[in-house]
């Protein structure tokens, strides 16, 4: 079984307070606070985490498929948007939609846009993410 692990570190109250995230490789170590999560003040925040994370399982998943069924992608870039509300007692992560933009020489769209769907649909963060709305905007680049 694979495990990767995170830490956060969070000083102070919640609108006054600041932290840091720091992946477990040591790829990534930034700040975080209130503003940052909650407005447009400097710093990452979880939501952004989350959805590097989603672009990037997804571009995996997608390059993985296709080559599955015969074809080499050239590329495959995917951007995902998480989108928070808030709601009764706090906040709530509403939905994750991923944009996409392949070049994979030979395949019809009808074929790419079938295979991107499966790879929405089970990337591993795709799939820890089921309980929320998960769209797809996929495009295939022209050589």
């Amino acid at each position: 079984m694979l495990r990767r692990t995170s830490r956060a570190i969070w000083m102070g109250n919640l609108k006054e307070g600041k932290g840091t995230v720091e992946l477990g490789s040591g790829a990534f170590k930034g700040s975080y606070s209130f503003r940052s999560r909650f407005e447009n003040g400097s710093g990452t925040n979880p939501e952004e985490l989350i959805a590097a994370a989603h672009a990037g399982c997804f571009a995996m998943a997608l390059s993985h498929l296709l080559s599955e069924s015969g074809y080499t992608p050239e590329k495959v870039e995917a951007q995902a948007t998480i989108s928070m509300e808030a709601v009764e007692g706090g906040f709530k992560i509403k939905s994750s939609h991923l944009e996409c933009t392949t070049r994979v020489p030979g395949i019809s769209e009808e074929e790419f846009l079938n295979i991107a769907q499966k790879a929405k649909a089970t990337c591993p963060v795709s799939v820890l993410l089921s309980s929320i709305d998960i769209t797809l905007s996929a495009r295939l680049e022209q050589n």
